[in-house]
């Protein structure tokens, strides 16, 4: 089995203006990735709004990027519904295309009970070949799999790689030391991943690198491959206002992240449109402060 590791942006999924999918514009942002330095692609995650589209838009888009990208780089679909039924599914459908795995986040909304969700990775186990990466991101789920219940999952052949999106640092210690090299590590965050790489993790899969991939690769280069601290910590200088921002500066929750990572794009000269409704575009006094940031740091 290949070893997942390197920079993994969380794909965006792009829209026309009337919200329905653009494969044209969606091509040239791939393209855009993989030429600043994006080594795999994970699609149809939170970043992809997955939650926005139901499992026939989910499968267009999955459908379309693995016949475009064509093998040239690892692509991890986002397959994780509620429903088990669902998710082996769409699974399979992942895999009869040419994903070279599934990104699988808990079963969320209802909250099951951990034996219930270490037996929703068991069944998908048992119903596809293909790697299967636990999406742990209790922002979203509101729990987590714990370094040990994963370790479960590894110990039994059940999944072999996980995105650690909690944030913090500590998940990847825990999660190295109890599952050695059997376990492929991404630091699933943006605003400490220069911690969680020194840490050891074997790459980084979040919306930053969607985004502004190639400050992140140079990043993700310093500390897993270099292994530089205090080139890291100056290259994570760079990176931090745009942080400052994206995480802080808000008022009333507004502007929301999906909204950001879209004009971060637009800004770089991408064609994305906006996102799906509810969310929608910038306003002007927030362009402007991207723009400023995008200034500074590219």
């Amino acid at each position: 089995m290949t070893k997942a590791s390197g920079l993994m942006p969380a794909c965006m999924t792009i829209w026309n203006d009337d919200q329905s999918y653009s494969k044209p514009k969606m091509e040239k942002y791939l393209r855009w990735l993989l030429d600043n330095g994006a080594q795999n692609l994970s699609i149809c995650g939170s970043t992809g709004e997955n939650i926005a589209m139901n499992m026939d838009e989910q499968k267009e888009v999955i459908a379309h990027v693995l016949s475009f990208i064509g093998g040239e780089v690892p692509v991890y679909c986002g397959t994780g519904l509620y429903p088990t039924l669902h998710t082996v599914g769409l699974s399979k459908f992942a895999e009869d295309h040419g994903a070279s795995g599934v990104m699988v986040i808990l079963p969320y909304y209802l909250n099951p009970h951990k034996k219930a969700v270490l037996d929703h990775f068991r069944e998908l186990r048992r119903n596809i070949e293909i790697p299967i990466m636990v999406y742990n991101n209790p922002w979203f789920t509101g729990y987590e799999l714990t370094p040990l219940e994963v370790k479960t999952l590894v110990d039994e052949g059940v999944v072999s790689s996980v995105k650690a999106a909690h944030g913090d640092a500590n998940r990847v210690h825990e999660l190295r030391f109890h599952c050695g090299d059997k376990l492929d590590i991404f630091y699933g965050h943006d605003y400490a991943a220069m911690e969680g790489m020194l840490a050891g993790a074997d790459g980084w899969l979040s919306g930053f690198p969607a985004v502004l991939p190639r400050p992140c690769r140079d990043l993700m280069d310093i500390c897993i491959t270099e292994k530089n601290v205090d080139k890291a910590r100056a290259q994570q200088a760079k990176l931090q206002p745009y942080i400052d921002y994206f995480f802080y500066d808000k008022t009333a929750g507004v502007p929301h992240w999906q909204e950001i990572c879209k004009y971060t794009l637009t800004a770089q000269g991408l064609d994305v449109g906006l996102p799906r409704r509810p969310l929608g575009a910038l306003d002007d006094a927030n362009k402007r402060k991207v723009e400023k940031l995008l200034a500074d740091l590219l």
